[in-house]
């Protein structure tokens, strides 16, 4: 299988890699002229790049045209995940990914156990988990994890930029089965609690923005299981895991 890299300089039948990437293909793969490699712009499609100049700092291609990738789901998910404690969002964003998440965007609830702390570097940080486990999920896309949200009123200002918002509630809902299936919605939150849940206020907040309150059985599940969880419900029930 060919080596697959992100770029956003592609165009007009040509492209190049530079940086740690550039280095990667040309002195640890050590590829050569003529060789093919996965390249995947910023539109999304897969391309294939003939390598045309190697060296360190800057590998050349001409390109093939754009396809559509089989490994981008027809929805765009967006994970709105309360701030664990001790490193576990990094967990939940590289699985997230592997399942074909579209954006991960942190928040601080009331019963947030963790406070903000360096999320400049940690921001960083977690986009390069991301990028790791786009490229090795076989993605044509980057997924973006943003800057935490300050608190849960700035959850709800972002509802309205979506076609389904998903409030999963550990006091339960309307069961997911009866909200979701195949092209029910082009862009879909979910939105998960942190290790305290979320307050009554919360949940009212959220219903009263438009969201959908929907729960995920019975079992209580921990903070960094519940996205997973909920994130693979949805994909199966529009279609994204077949």
């Amino acid at each position: 299988m060919p080596h697959r890299y992100f770029t956003k300089e592609l165009a007009d039948g040509r492209a190049a890699l530079t940086g740690s990437d550039a280095h990667h293909l040309a002195d640890v793969m050590r590829a050569k002229l003529g060789e093919e490699v996965v390249l995947c712009g910023p539109d999304g499609l897969e391309y294939i790049g003939t390598v045309t100049r190697l060296a360190s700092d800057r590998v050349e291609f001409t390109v093939t045209d754009g396809a559509p990738s089989k490994a981008e789901p027809d929805v765009q998910v967006t994970l709105f995940a309360a701030y664990p404690k001790q490193g576990k969002l990094e967990e939940v964003i590289r699985h997230c990914v592997e399942l074909g998440i579209h954006e991960v965007v942190p928040f601080f609830s009331r019963y947030c156990i963790a406070a903000p702390k360096k999320e400049d570097a940690k921001c960083e940080r977690y986009n390069r988990i991301a990028a790791e486990a786009s490229k090795q999920a076989g993605r044509a896309m980057l997924p973006a994890v943003r800057m935490p949200l300050p608190d849960f009123n700035a959850v709800c200002d972002r509802m309205k930029d979506y076609d389904l918002v998903l409030f999963f509630y550990e006091g339960g809902g309307v069961p997911l089965r009866e909200v979701l299936k195949p092209g029910c919605a082009r862009k879909i939150a979910i939105i998960t609690g942190s290790e305290g849940g979320f307050s009554t206020e919360e949940a009212a907040a959220a219903k009263a923005a438009g969201a959908v309150t929907v729960g995920l059985g019975p079992r209580i599940l921990r903070c960094e299981t519940a996205p997973l969880t909920a994130l693979t419900a949805v994909m199966l029930l529009t279609g994204n895991l077949e």
